[in-house]
């Protein structure tokens, strides 16, 4: 038996360190993730007037912080003095703090590095300008870097206080103006729009931290787009787990953050790679601190590990998973997307065929997390055809012609596309072999701090 414990969650140390820096007051936060994407978005907090002090280190990737809250983000006097706001390569980041931002005041110019200038925000500053905040995109259309003129956000200017917006691509548009809201001077409604949506989960845990931080609000859904709509009982929205556009809304009240203590919980999209290395490793792989009632959407590794034969015992302190043969299936991945890279490992070392769909939004990512998995995938002798919304991955256990899983050859290197969750995954390819040390293989293996600092010494532990 291996084990270990799991990072903090990158999802709720952003919000909640986001949260608290927009308090009255001072908030203590423990278990922090520590990665590049945080150290991001506390520096900007810092720039528009946030305090952060770290009061102490929990491990080398999480630690103590005290935060004296800001209230409203301040900004440069005028465009030629904007402040800087650099995201480097973090889509939660930009996402999130550019809808924040722009419920406070002055001048915001936000950029940052890689493909960051690749990924479309165009939904969100278009929401953004509909409610008073002027944003010019300085060079690709619809992406960053762009300059930000922040007078607050004003529901009052469009018909009934609503805005409706769409989760085709991301759901951090919806959370963004959903952490901006309590700053407007009247009630914010946000409706979700678009043809589908994806990560839904996600936004049950930025509503888990406005519940934390005492903002109030309500959730209301209908059965079909001209239906009435009808109002969740206190704390039901937590029970959501699919959202349907047309048929959520959410209306957040003006209001003071609520300065506090928290802790934030073990990160399940971390953890993934841990579990998955017990069900293809030669070891049974513990993995300490995480919630089994989480909200957050990549706890359905649970549920995806036992659909493809994995032996899976979970409690409350803790999941256990056993090596176990592995069959093939048809997963809809839409609400767990940054599972992909690692259930498509995963489905190499399966027997017969998985079908990953409904994640074509996966090509915006750090890197285009469909291309990037088949591309490093077939090196190992894994056949897997790219589709419009998602992977056909052939698994090779089981298969006449002799390979029984993935093979890396002595001589074959790996490409991490600079993503952080590919050279995590693809480090599933060397548990069967002793003598692999992935580091080694992967051109790019630092790429892992932008997420999990500390991942190579926690993968020692599952080997």
């Amino acid at each position: 038996m291996r084990n270990v414990s799991t990072p903090a969650s990158k999802s709720l140390s952003h919000r909640y360190c986001i949260a608290a820096a927009l308090a009255n007051g001072d908030s203590t936060l423990e278990h922090v993730l520590e990665s590049r994407d945080l150290q991001q978005t506390r520096a900007i907090l810092v720039s528009a007037g946030a305090r952060f002090e770290v009061l102490g280190k929990d491990s080398q990737a999480s630690a103590q912080w005290l935060v004296r809250g800001m209230r409203r983000p301040q900004g440069g006097d005028n465009a030629a003095h904007a402040l800087s706001c650099d995201v480097h390569e973090s889509g939660t980041t930009c996402r999130l703090l550019t809808a924040v931002l722009a419920a406070g005041q002055g001048w915001f110019r936000i950029h940052g590095a890689g493909r960051m200038h690749e990924r479309p925000v165009g939904e969100l500053t278009a929401a953004l300008g509909q409610l008073g905040a002027d944003i010019r995109h300085e060079a690709r259309p619809d992406c960053p870097p762009l300059l930000l003129h922040a007078d607050g956000l004003h529901p009052e200017r469009v018909p009934g206080g609503n805005v409706e917006l769409g989760m085709d691509a991301s759901s951090q548009y919806f959370s963004g103006l959903l952490l901006a809201a309590p700053l407007c001077p009247a009630p914010l409604t946000l409706t979700l729009g678009g043809k589908k949506a994806v990560s839904w989960p996600y936004v049950g845990l930025t509503l888990q931290c406005l519940e934390d931080f005492g903002i109030a609000f309500s959730v209301e859904r209908r059965p079909q787009p001209d239906a009435a709509w009808q109002p969740l009982a206190d704390r039901a929205w937590r029970d959501i787990r699919q959202a349907v556009p047309g048929c959520v809304r959410v209306t957040v009240q003006p209001g003071s953050y609520r300065p506090g203590h928290h802790v934030i919980e073990g990160d399940w999209s971390g953890a993934s790679y841990l579990l998955a290395a017990g069900a293809v490793g030669r070891h049974p792989v513990r993995v300490e601190g995480l919630r089994v009632d989480s909200l957050q959407g990549d706890r359905a590794m649970l549920d995806i590990l036992r659909r493809m034969g994995a032996r899976v015992d979970a409690d409350e302190t803790g999941v256990t998973v056993f090596p176990s043969a592995l069959h093939g299936v048809q997963l809809d991945m839409g609400d767990c997307p940054d599972l992909v890279p690692t259930v498509a490992v995963l489905a190499g070392f399966a027997q017969g065929s998985t079908r990953i769909g409904n994640v074509a939004h996966l090509r915006l990512k750090e890197s285009d997390r469909l291309h990037a998995p088949a591309e490093e995938l077939r090196k190992t002798g894994v056949m897997v055809d790219e589709l419009s919304d998602g992977l056909l991955i052939h698994g090779l256990a089981g298969r006449s012609f002799g390979l029984k899983a993935p093979v890396l050859p002595d001589e074959v290197s790996l490409c991490t596309h600079n993503d952080h969750r590919m050279a995590m995954s693809l480090s599933l390819l060397s548990l069967r072999d002793s003598a692999i040390n992935m580091r080694e293989r992967l051109d790019n293996p630092a790429v892992v701090d932008k997420s999990f600092p500390d991942f190579w010494q926690r993968w020692e532990q599952v080997r």
